[in-house]
């Protein structure tokens, strides 16, 4: 008897990291669920795959529309096995002093609100599913252990999603959810296509970063997805080996 496919949703899955993650799920048989608020992007990740995924914009800072999306899911699909908590946002780069509430508002509901609304729906669905279970993946940063210079609302976003991995993986033994983090150091994706012209450093110079293929991004995420719950990687690092880590300098 063939094994079921698990379900699995990728939130910001139109582009970057999301997009290659989304893809590299489907390889390994899951259906993906692509979501993200520009629908022609998570449209055309979902057509990449085929008939074993579908596309559902949402924002996932609005929780009707999070709310929505996992009512979708479960008419959809019955149940959720993964959820990669993928979708982010930054503000532009500025001193503490000059970045203004509306940036930080929208960096942290994005980040942190965001991640926090679509691990609940999820958890509420997990715990009530037969059989119950499922495994929540967010992804961090090396910003949440080591900041850059003039990120702060990001630093602080990344930060938070730690908190919120520990917290979700504590909660979840009870019911058979396992959470964890997979912490990103220069992914190559349009976000971070400046890095080989130069970026900002702790020393507050501008050099050049070395960049890694986003492909082994989404083989270490796949990696953690396909573990029985029995096991956990409660935390990941994959960066550029050569890029300022810690401390930044």
């Amino acid at each position: 008897m063939k094994a079921r496919r698990k379900i699995a949703l990728v939130t910001g899955g139109g582009s970057g990291i999301g997009r290659a993650v989304a893809l590299a799920l489907a390889k390994s048989d899951f259906v993906v669920v692509v979501t993200g608020r520009h629908e022609q992007a998570i449209r055309e990740v979902a057509q990449a795959i085929g008939e074993h995924a579908a596309a559902i914009s949402a924002d996932v800072s609005d929780e009707e529309s999070v709310t929505s999306l996992f009512n979708q899911v479960r008419a959809k699909f019955g149940r959720i096995d993964l959820l990669f908590n993928n979708a982010g946002t930054s503000a532009p780069p500025a001193p503490l002093d000059e970045i203004t509430l509306a940036q930080w508002r929208s960096v942290v509901e994005t980040n942190l609100t965001g991640a926090f609304l679509c691990t609940q729906a999820a958890f509420r669905l997990m715990k009530t599913q037969s059989p119950p279970g499922g495994r929540i993946i967010n992804n961090g940063s090396i910003s949440a252990t080591s900041p850059r210079p003039w990120m702060a609302p990001y630093t602080a976003s990344k930060h938070a999603i730690t908190g919120l991995t520990r917290a979700t993986s504590l909660e979840g033994r009870e019911f058979d959810i396992a959470c964890g983090q997979i912490d990103i150091g220069n992914a190559d994706t349009a976000m971070t296509g400046a890095m080989a012209r130069g970026t900002l450093q702790a020393d507050l110079s501008v050099r050049p970063e070395p960049t890694v293929d986003v492909r082994h991004v989404a083989d270490a995420v796949v990696y953690m997805a396909q573990l029985p719950l029995e096991a956990n990687v409660l935390f990941m690092t994959v960066m550029a080996t050569k890029m300022p880590y810690v401390g930044r300098g």
